[in-house]
């Protein structure tokens, strides 16, 4: 008797586990941020203690189960509102390569060892450092790769793209604005100022940063704008 019990808890379990998943969304499955990690094994946990004590009721493992899903479903849209939650939670990406140098620092920083970085390379089918212009790691532990050739053919110039004036920037994408805010850190990585911001905006028809959900700029002046939706 004691095994069918087991048997149907380790079932409904099961399906449970499946739908917290489901419900929390694919950035589940995608990605796992630390964050993500101990909700994931929370879950699992609690899921371990229903199956194996059969005396136990079944609420006791199936409400906190649900709770930590609503508890990340809440935060993950409170995290969309607020960047500096976002980084909270989740971390930011660290920079390990850049203009094809190594950034010892970071390294450092994130206790990343030089066998870290030749793993990760050889993973994405890369042998040679020396073939890397940037590699970033992310918060989830992956790694971003932007090969050298892929840098060069990047710079191509297209002259249907329209760039900004009097722009000299050499590395990855930076946002300028993210969920309406001017992002400080990102002009400055650029040298630049909000006037200039506000100058390139207006050129393209944006009055306010607010109205911007996101703007990018790449290594070849071109800004990326993506508006609120009215």
């Amino acid at each position: 008797m004691e095994a069918v019990t087991i048997f149907s808890r380790t079932v409904l379990i099961y399906f449970v586990i499946y739908l917290a998943i489901r419900i929390m969304g694919k950035r589940e499955i995608g990605k796992l941020s630390v964050f993500d990690l101990v909700i994931s094994i929370m879950i699992t946990e609690l899921a371990v203690i229903v199956v194996e004590n059969p005396e136990r009721a079944l609420w006791e493992g199936i409400g906190p189960m649900l709770l930590l899903a609503g508890l990340q479903i809440a935060i993950a849209f409170i995290t969309l509102k607020s960047r500096r939650l976002r980084l909270l939670f989740e971390g930011k990406p660290s920079p390990l390569i850049s203009n094809g140098r190594l950034d010892r620092e970071e390294m450092r920083k994130q206790r990343y060892s030089l066998d870290d970085l030749m793993l990760q390379l050889r993973e994405k089918n890369v042998t040679n450092v020396a073939d890397v212009e940037f590699a970033v790691l992310e918060p989830t532990g992956r790694l971003t790769l932007v090969t050298k050739d892929e840098y060069a053919l990047s710079k191509k110039a297209d002259p249907s793209v329209k760039k900004t004036s009097e722009f000299r920037y050499e590395g990855l994408p930076v946002p300028l604005i993210m969920d309406g805010k001017v992002q400080k850190d990102g002009l400055e990585k650029i040298g630049q100022t909000r006037f200039w911001l506000k100058r390139e905006l207006e050129a393209r028809g944006v009055k306010d940063a607010k109205d911007v959900f996101l703007c990018t700029i790449d290594h070849r002046g071109r800004l990326f704008i993506d508006k609120h939706k009215k």
